[in-house]
């Protein structure tokens, strides 16, 4: 892929925001510093993002600037962030011969929170779980969180609160089969405030755009 392809771009009211992967270093700073930012806010401890064979950065930019983040990870035989606490649960999964992939480092800018920003950034991740042949998704959420990741996303708990000492704050772990994200996809993605409900999933990509979205990628991939 090359470096800082586009692979999605969104209206946000009058400005045009665009979703990128991170590959240069200095864009990935630029990542870093804004999970930083957002994990200070909520009282964490500041993280780095790493770059890593098993998972990529997926950015958000309005112009020049680095508005949202998220980072996915896939099963490898490194296994994955969440294994450092979840192993048990997340080998259940896999037991069942689910693959498994996980959300992590979700950050979007305070000063331009949406839905639709938020949701873009998440079904970006979605497409590159289903590149990968992921079936579902864990992510480890501080507990406060919980209601917000089931009722917008539709994640149940799978894991006890535990502290995640790479931040020093507690968790618990999140769980979404991918089948039920792609039917709600189909369903409203795309409709926005029309859909008339609360979930982020009406401010995802419609299922054509979406179609559109993995073609880029699979061709920026070639």
């Amino acid at each position: 892929m090359g470096n800082e392809a586009s692979v999605a771009e969104e209206n946000l009211g009058d400005r045009q925001f665009k979703i990128r992967f991170a590959q240069q270093e200095d864009v990935f700073s630029n990542a870093s510093l804004l999970v930083q930012k957002r994990y200070a806010w909520r009282g964490f401890p500041k993280v780095q993002l790493k770059k890593c064979p098993n998972r990529i950065t997926i950015l958000s930019y309005l112009q020049n600037r680095v508005v949202g983040t998220v980072t996915v990870g896939y099963d490898s035989e490194e296994g994955m962030l969440a294994d450092e606490l979840y192993k048990p649960e997340i080998d259940h999964l896999r037991q069942q011969g689910k693959r498994v992939g996980e959300l992590s480092k979700l950050a979007v800018d305070e000063n331009i929170g949406s839905k639709q920003l938020l949701a873009s950034l998440i079904h970006i991740a979605y497409i590159y779980g289903v590149i990968h042949e992921c079936t579902d998704a864990v992510i480890e959420i501080v507990p406060h969180h919980k209601n917000f990741y089931e009722k917008m996303l539709g994640f149940k708990q799978i894991g006890e609160e535990r502290l995640n000492k790479r931040v020093n704050f507690p968790v618990i772990l999140m769980h979404l089969d991918l089948s039920y994200m792609q039917a709600r996809i189909d369903e409203v993605g795309g409709k926005g405030k029309s859909a008339r409900e609360r979930s982020l999933y009406p401010y995802f990509f419609s299922t054509h755009d979406q179609d559109g979205i993995l073609r880029r990628i699979l061709k920026e991939d070639e």
